[in-house]
């Protein structure tokens, strides 16, 4: 068993380096304490539920290096590469995590904007004279 796994999670244009070693439960995202950077509840508990889950919140120190992207893409990108970190360590979970669909990458990507269109799909306003 290695001493330090280490994985990535990705949604949108975010990506997370994730660095899970045995420890205490402490978990840092970008050398701040979740409760920091995650202010909201929504996207902390979003985060941190491959661990709420598994039952394993005590169990391992949880370093993450997270960027691009907003803050709905960052606490995805986490929570993937956390679920990926607790599959590498324990198979047995991995159940658990698939049901919830927590080990599956989501695809979902903004759109790009067409020629002749205000947004992706938005039309510019039609004038009839």
């Amino acid at each position: 068993m290695k001493e330090v796994i280490d994985t990535v999670g990705r949604r949108k244009t975010s990506v997370a380096r994730v660095f899970m070693t045995p420890g205490k439960g402490r978990v840092i995202i970008n050398k701040l304490p979740v409760e920091e950077y995650f202010k909201d509840e929504v996207r902390r508990s979003k985060a941190l539920r491959p661990l709420a889950l598994t039952e394993r919140t005590e169990e391992f120190d949880i370093k993450v290096n997270v960027q691009g992207g907003g803050i709905t893409g960052q606490s995805g990108a986490v929570s993937l590469g956390i679920a990926r970190a607790l599959t590498e360590f324990d198979e047995t979970v991995r159940p658990i995590l698939k049901t919830e669909k927590l080990l599956t990458r989501d695809p979902r990507m903004v759109e790009r904007k067409k020629f002749g269109r205000k947004k992706a799909r938005k039309r510019f306003q039609f004038s009839k004279r």
